[in-house]
């Protein structure tokens, strides 16, 4: 008998059922290492932007299973995981989300796993490890906490809002973002910085945040929680007012009724502009 992932054009439930599946498994690998002593812990571009072994272990896990169930996928991951394919779906995989959270032994990290087609995002996934919750979304089928359906903020006026972001690692880039943010602090409620961009979407969905922006993200932080916070009622896209896709250097996600304002302040504060 045919499975329905094995299908040219496969079922976003059965996507989603796969990918939930190998977050969960990489979600305990990762957990079953948070008290364990580091073999390795190397820096990347920057001395702050951590990777560990138990960030690759995760990534070869998910891709195996991927892999594994639909052998024709492409795949690309945060950490070089690169597979070409040739069924026209294109798995996007961060392993670990907010691995210097993970690091320290402090809240705030994910695994997230997205399915990507011609048309974009067409399934996401993103296991909360630490408060053991797992955000799936559909292309327009809408987007769920533990199976149980979910929606963004209503939050009317900016004044009351409150705003999560993120900072780069470049010391430059956190400089100017700093800026931003003294701009931005006197016009909302109150900023929340997380560090684990797919959490901090999913909080704009679920409503645990008004409204989320970032600059300099990689389209595996994106791809999941994205989809999730469209799918969830939140106004989504690139800090310059693009459609979020591939290649885009930050992220917008907003209620509705603020995120028009929000995008006119964080343009009037330059955060487009920030390197």
């Amino acid at each position: 008998m045919t499975s329905p992932l094995a299908s040219s054009s496969p079922d976003p439930a059965a996507l989603v059922d796969l990918a939930t599946e190998a977050a969960g498994q990489a979600v305990d690998l990762l957990a079953a290492g948070l008290d364990r002593a580091r073999v390795t812990v190397a820096t990347k571009a920057t001395p702050t932007d951590m990777v560990s072994e138990l960030d690759r272990a995760s990534e070869q896990l998910i891709v195996e299973a991927l892999l594994a169930a639909r052998p024709g996928d492409g795949i690309v991951a945060e950490e070089g995981s690169a597979v070409t394919g040739s069924s026209g779906l294109r798995w996007v995989v961060d392993p670990l989300d907010g691995t210097t959270n993970y690091l320290y032994g402090h809240p705030g990290w994910a695994v997230s796993i997205a399915a990507e087609d011609a048309e974009g995002i067409v399934a996401g996934v993103v296991a909360d490890g630490t408060r053991a919750e797992v955000f799936t979304a559909t292309r327009g089928g809408g987007a769920r906490r533990d199976g149980v359906p979910i929606a963004c903020s209503q939050r009317a006026e900016l004044s009351t809002a409150l705003v999560g972001t993120g900072f780069g690692y470049d010391p430059a880039r956190r400089r100017a973002q700093g800026e931003v943010v003294a701009g931005l602090l006197p016009h909302v409620r109150d900023i929340r910085r997380m560090g684990a961009a797919a959490i901090d979407l999913c909080s704009v969905a679920c409503g645990r945040l008004d409204a989320y922006y970032e600059r300099g993200l990689e389209w595996w932080d994106l791809a999941a929680g994205g989809l999730i916070a469209a799918e969830a009622g939140a106004v989504v896209s690139s800090l310059d007012g693009g459609p979020l896709v591939s290649g885009t250097a930050g992220a917008v996600a907003a209620a509705p009724s603020i995120a028009a304002p929000l995008r006119g302040l964080l343009d009037s504060l330059g955060a487009q502009d920030v390197p």
